[in-house]
């Protein structure tokens, strides 16, 4: 959430960062909401200045024995103002702030000014694609092969857009997820977590997920409870409604979680396999840091996602995204994808943000800052590391081989007992 004096003093910037998102809201709107609930404030200060006075007089004329009716009378006027004050103020305020949430974050300069998609900008690439000389089977065909997976059962127990790990396909899953969580707490200092699945409406507003993306979430409609789309979700607001001391920070945190997504947005888009699921895993990775540090964190938090990707032996581009394919929340965002040979297109595997305080404004997550005391909102970050769906059909399509087998990475081989390669299973 922006800080409303921010957009009062700063409108143009507001309204040029959201005609670049292609969003349409009329800040002018806003700012005649503020300025009038400005207004009601004051005459409602004023207000209970008068009506303290009128107390008092009241007090005095009874002590002298004098009639009081018409300061009564007066006093009376005043409280029913003052009454009818307070109602409009609270609507007002309701108002102000359902605006609010609906205003997406400002993005930093440094963010590629673009409409869509196209404008987003390669910042490097990492490896290259592999080149085969036979023919390459798609990660369908290679998990059909290998017995890894299971769509038809899939569709039959679920729907369409879930998948059925089997076999050595649920185990190669589960030794990706150790893997990971293993490399960003012993290498880069992350916590563990284990978080819910299930998180409430404040905890979906917090992050920035509600409103604006409802209609994408499954929800449980009996307790208000949303099937989270992240871990991202449940891991920032632990520290909702709390102040860190400056100590505490930098605070990294990681996280598996299984990810629910409806996708009711996707039509039309490439649903073919698993590169659109309903379903998936991700290892997530949540910072809390001090403003200063921020974009510093991001750069390293990119890192800690590729190193990932190179010990998992898989080429990889970074893109700077541009204002108008940003995340609602994020100030800045680079998009990590893999290069698929089945499909012969670049598949995102992680994303990683920096909110600066716009989630945590929403969420009301603090800091006390050690030499002054005062308290100001911390910034987060956050970023996928990795998400296993992709990374599942990267793995499989770039390590494999002519005879249907694929290479394992020597980094995973620890987590499968030391296997080079998955086999047929028969």
């Amino acid at each position: 959430m922006l800080d409303l004096k921010f957009i009062r003093e700063n409108s143009k910037r507001v309204e040029d960062a959201l005609k670049n998102r292609n969003v349409r809201l009329d800040v002018n709107e806003l700012l005649k909401l503020d300025s009038q609930r400005r207004a009601f404030l004051t005459e409602l200060e004023n207000l209970r200045h008068d009506k303290r006075k009128e107390s008092d007089e009241i007090a005095k004329l009874k002590t002298q024995g004098k009639p009081i009716e018409n300061e009564v009378a007066a006093l009376k006027t005043v409280s029913e103002r003052e009454s009818e004050l307070e109602q409009k103020l609270a609507e007002l305020e309701r108002q102000i702030k359902d605006f609010l949430l609906l205003i997406p974050n400002v993005t930093h300069p440094s963010v590629p000014t673009g409409a869509d998609a196209a404008a987003n900008q390669v910042v490097r690439v990492v490896g290259e694609p592999r080149k085969f000389d036979f023919p390459v089977r798609t990660h369908l065909e290679l998990g059909e092969y290998l017995k890894l997976i299971d769509l038809p059962r899939a569709a039959k127990i679920s729907g369409s857009g879930f998948v059925l790990f089997t076999g050595q396909g649920a185990r190669f899953e589960r030794a990706m997820i150790n893997f990971l969580l293993d490399l960003h707490t012993k290498e880069h200092g992350y916590t563990e977590l284990s978080p819910p699945f299930l998180v409430n409406r404040a905890s979906m507003t917090g992050t920035g997920q509600l409103p604006k993306l409802e209609a994408d979430m499954y929800r449980l409609k009996d307790d208000d409870l949303f099937l989270i789309p992240t871990a991202e979700v449940p891991v920032t607001n632990i520290h909702a409604n709390e102040v860190f001391e400056e100590s505490d920070l930098p605070k990294y945190y990681t996280a598996y979680s299984a990810c629910f997504r409806r996708e009711a947005g996707s039509y039309g888009k490439e649903t073919k396999g698993m590169t659109r699921v309903h379903q998936f895993d991700k290892v997530e990775l949540v910072k809390f840091v001090q403003p200063e540090t921020s974009y510093d964190e991001l750069e390293k938090l990119v890192g800690n996602a590729e190193r990932a990707l190179q010990k998992l032996e898989l080429p990889y581009r970074i893109l700077a995204l541009s204002t108008g394919d940003i995340s609602f929340a994020a100030a800045k965002c680079y998009d990590i994808e893999v290069w698929s040979p089945g499909l012969q297109t670049w598949l995102e595997c992680s994303s990683c943000s920096n909110f600066e305080d716009f989630q945590a404004r929403r969420a009301n997550i603090r800091y006390r800052q050690a030499a002054t005391k005062r308290v100001n909102f911390v910034h987060t970050l956050n970023g996928s590391g990795l998400g296993m769906a992709r990374i599942f059909i990267a793995m499989l399509e770039h390590h494999q081989n002519a005879d249907g087998t694929v290479t394992l990475p020597k980094a995973l081989r620890p987590y499968l007992d030391g296997a080079e390669r998955l086999v047929p299973q028969f």
